[in-house]
């Protein structure tokens, strides 16, 4: 792992020509309409959660496992938070986002570059497409990659290898970019070197445990580290 001393004199190698991005925590902030959502979900069931800030490590993992893990619920039950979880999160939840500010310029300024771009992101893709359409940045993307509404995909490892698989990409010339531990440990077991984000929902602890090739404090950092 590079020192985050380092990285602002770090220079990104034109070797990654396939950048794979994930969602929540690293092109938005999600954070609003994931928690209500959830709140919501668990209010569908019987538990009063007032704290949001409490339902923020929701964002990035998967939500059933997330449900089964915090509140111990069996799966039928997880999948009924998930499913309570979706009503509101289809409606109202994925409006209330917002794209972290240099975001644009970033994805801009690859796409110059002539890097190809893909999300990766455990959240279904169904909502993943509608937020990138919503907030206007779909366009600088070959294509989204998400998991299904069964459950499909949800495990980072498995997207990032289906996608490597679909997209045929040798993970030598491909970089993950993620704010939380799945992120880098989908990049791990498929060979790819990963760059975590300070600024997402990622504890800085979570992220140095696994050893991450690149750790970026600020998007600027990254997006610097992606010029010259």
């Amino acid at each position: 792992m590079h020192d985050q001393n380092l990285t602002r004199n770090l220079r990104l190698p034109m070797d990654y020509q396939n950048i794979l991005f994930d969602l929540d925590g690293t092109l938005t902030d999600p954070r609003v309409g994931i928690t209500r959502s959830v709140q919501h979900a668990l209010a569908q069931l019987g538990i009063d959660e007032p704290d949001l800030q409490a339902l923020e490590h929701f964002i990035g993992p998967p939500l059933l496992q997330c449900f089964m893990q915090t509140y111990q619920f069996d799966e039928a039950r997880a999948w009924r938070a998930v499913n309570h979880y979706r009503e509101r999160f289809a409606e109202v939840g994925l409006y209330e986002n917002q794209v972290f500010d240099g975001v644009e310029a970033l994805l801009s300024a690859l796409g110059e570059q002539g890097r190809t771009l893909y999300i990766a992101t455990s959240k279904p893709r169904v909502f993943a497409v509608e937020i990138a359409r919503h907030f206007d940045f779909a366009r600088h993307f070959k294509l989204i990659y998400g998991s299904e509404l069964d459950g499909t995909r949800t495990d980072k490892v498995e997207l990032i290898a289906h996608l490597l698989e679909q997209e045929r990409l040798t993970p030598a010339t491909t970089l993950m970019i993620g704010d939380r531990k799945h992120d880098l440990i989908g990049a791990r077991r498929n060979g790819l070197d990963a760059a975590a984000v300070g600024y997402g929902f990622g504890s800085c602890a979570e992220l140095q445990a696994e050893l991450p090739t690149y750790h970026f404090q600020t998007l600027a950092e990254l997006h610097r580290a992606f010029s010259g």
